[in-house]
């Protein structure tokens, strides 16, 4: 007899050409508990995370006709659902290439068991509003201010989106506001431990959140860099 789903279980959609990868992946990620549904193409994974609604989309990049990029900005197009890019080459422009279309993660095959999940789990866990906001709405100054509960930025009365994770980063400065936070603080609230070392992500996000909230890109003036030590959102509480 079938075991019946867990409904509380987080739903992981597996994208891969290759069904001996999917096959390993499912295994894995059901041991901890996870539910696994697959797509063996572009179209198919993104009908399914709008059909579906999964908590985690594991990608591969190299994929016929339609690649892992592609399928990634289209997913983009309608989803903030956390996305982990799978690739067999180790090549630092691809890293950054999805990271810059909105992935939040990339593992590079091969991948082992703990890995994986470590990274599943982490993603999930970083997607979720933190349980204790003080305010709703904080008002930063004339031009600048973040409502909490839609997750989104006020500039000059236009809202914008983030995704998950710059919500996250921005959530932990602001929070923090007038503080200088270290690079590894961040990486460990934002990413989890697991990332204290990856000090590239951390740029790139606060490339990404500088871009959609700063005017002057070269003199910020709401994130600022404390070289060598860490990040630290203007005071606007004084």
């Amino acid at each position: 007899m079938a075991t019946p789903q867990n409904q509380d279980a987080k739903m992981v959609l597996v994208v891969d050409d290759e069904p001996r990868m999917i096959n390993f992946i499912r295994m894995n990620l059901e041991i901890e508990r996870f539910q696994v549904i697959s797509a063996k193409d572009g179209l198919e994974a993104v009908r399914k995370t709008r059909e579906m609604l999964p908590d985690c989309v594991l990608l591969d990049v190299m994929m016929p006709e339609m690649d892992g990029f592609e399928t990634l900005r289209s997913i983009r197009e309608e989803s903030t659902v956390p996305v982990i890019m799978l690739t067999a080459r180790n090549d630092e422009e691809d890293k950054v290439k999805g990271l810059s279309l909105g992935a939040d993660d990339y593992i590079t095959k091969p991948f082992s068991p703990r890995e994986l999940v470590s990274r599943v789990k982490a993603v999930i866990r970083r997607s979720e509003l933190p349980s204790q906001v003080e305010k709703s709405l904080v008002k930063v100054d004339e031009h600048l201010s973040i409502d909490f509960n839609r997750r989104e930025v006020i500039i000059d009365n236009e809202p914008v989106k983030l995704r998950p994770t710059e919500w996250r980063l921005l959530y932990h400065l602001v929070q923090n506001a007038g503080w200088v936070v270290p690079h590894e603080t961040l990486l460990s609230k934002v990413w989890g431990w697991e990332y204290q070392d990856e000090t590239q992500y951390l740029r790139l996000y606060i490339t990404y959140l500088r871009q959609k909230i700063e005017k002057d890109l070269a003199n910020p003036h709401y994130i600022l860099t404390e070289r060598g030590v860490g990040y630290r959102f203007v005071d606007f509480k004084k």
